[in-house]
């Protein structure tokens, strides 16, 4: 089972909102084996990311899985070796050929394609997490939204 993602750069990160990501990983994971696609950018990612190392905790079957939009030289230096001390796992999606403005939106895509549910905190139709949540809609994803949005 893979779990991906998604939200807006800034969050108002909660009690509320991390009881309801660890209670639906509980229903929907439980103690079977998951991978959880993160990408690490902005306030939800981070929130998303102490979820999941929360959740990791008492369940040992959890993989935490960075999906990375970049492969330079570059930002494998300056961003890389952080990351792989935090995740058990970095994944580049082959859009090398895309160009490099729009990776996270392809990287995003890619999260969505491979993914069984997308967690969301999406709450306004702008920006990269609503590209995504608009996405997985498209795709038939099976999406839990922490924010209260309607289309």
């Amino acid at each position: 089972m893979i779990i991906a993602f998604c939200g807006h750069a800034q969050f108002p990160k909660s009690k509320e909102h991390e009881q309801k990501i660890l209670d639906f990983l509980e229903e929907k994971v439980g103690n079977q084996y998951a991978d959880m696609y993160l990408g690490d950018y902005g306030d939800f990612d981070n929130f998303a990311y102490n979820c999941c190392k929360k959740y990791k905790e008492k369940h040992p079957k959890i993989s935490l899985i960075f999906v990375t939009p970049y492969l330079t030289l570059e930002y494998q230096k300056n961003h890389l070796e952080y990351q792989k001390k935090r995740y058990d796992l970095i994944i580049y999606p082959e859009i090398e050929d895309k160009p490099k403005r729009f990776a996270i939106t392809y990287r995003n895509k890619y999260m969505v394609e491979k993914s069984d549910y997308i967690v969301a905190y999406v709450s306004h139709a702008w920006g990269g997490a609503y590209t995504t949540y608009k996405h997985a809609r498209r795709k038939g994803k099976r999406i839990y939204n922490l924010a209260n949005f309607d289309e």
